[in-house]
């Protein structure tokens, strides 16, 4: 059994490194802007990388040309078009290098990468999206597709201060109906995400729930999705190394055993998740 898996993951590195020069480009830095106390967007030029990467997908990106920090960092496709933009918060030393990136420099990328989202069925009349904090980023590509589809699409926010929250302007051009809450109530609803789950239409049959953020955030939405019968997808985050499923550091525990996030998922049926 475990020869078995092992032959299935060599197979699978294999694959991976036969295809990574076509994934790998080197791209431009357009614009760098702060669009909030805690929030940055990168936009670089990909005409042909924004033709081929689908909603929910991640890039990986080498933020640094020394050995420090040595491995990519993975950011989800905020959005998609001509260029490509990433939604991203300066934490470690890798986004902080990032967030110094100026118009004109170039960026090493590898992508895109991961199953996108399942696009809602022909029944369905609602879509929601519920993210925490920096969980936003796959959203504005996803709402970018379904704002044709004449689709009730709302999107359920939750930050932890007002440092964390954005106008949201792009959403709202979608159509989006924007709903916020912070931890500590200085800007909308005062507690969780959940506080805004009132807003959700509960018919299973025409309602589509799509989340990402904090794995505790996510185990709230998949007992909600539970409890009313509704058909969801999760888009995982995890600390990523390879980005191509072959050093199995960014695995996870669902119904059908531990899966990579970067190769299997991101996206998963929320109720195949074991929320860690």
């Amino acid at each position: 059994m475990r020869s078995a898996s092992l032959a299935h993951n060599a197979q699978r590195i294999t694959h991976h490194i036969i295809i990574m020069k076509q994934l790998q480009n080197i791209y431009r830095v357009v614009s760098n802007d702060k669009l909030c106390p805690r929030f940055f967007r990168l936009s670089f030029d990909a005409p042909e990388l924004a033709r081929e990467v689908k909603a929910g997908q991640f890039i990986h990106i080498r933020t640094s040309d020394g050995l420090e920090p040595f491995f990519r960092r993975p950011f989800s496709v905020y959005r998609a078009k001509k260029q490509v933009e990433i939604f991203y918060e300066p934490i470690g030393p890798g986004t902080q290098l990032l967030a110094s990136k100026k118009k004109g420099d170039e960026l090493d990328v590898l992508g895109p990468l991961g199953n996108p989202f399942t696009l809602p069925s022909k029944n369905i009349k609602q879509v929601v999206m519920i993210a925490g904090g920096i969980g936003v980023a796959p959203f504005l590509a996803l709402s970018d597709i379904l704002k044709a589809k004449k689709l009730e699409l709302i999107l359920l926010y939750g930050g932890r201060t007002k440092g964390h929250v954005y106008p949201m302007k792009e959403f709202k051009e979608n159509g989006v109906k924007v709903f916020v809450a912070t931890d500590d109530g200085s800007v909308g609803a005062k507690g969780r995400v959940s506080e805004l789950f009132s807003k959700i239409t509960l018919d299973s049959k025409t309602t589509m729930i799509y989340t990402c953020g904090p794995n505790p955030m996510m185990a709230a939405v998949q007992k909600f999705c539970g409890q009313h019968d509704l058909h969801g997808e999760a888009a995982c985050e995890e600390i990523m190394a390879c980005a191509l499923g072959a050093c199995l550091g960014c695995s996870i525990p669902t119904k059908s055993g531990y899966k990579t996030v970067c190769y299997d998922g991101p996206c998963f049926d929320i109720s195949e998740v074991k929320f860690h």
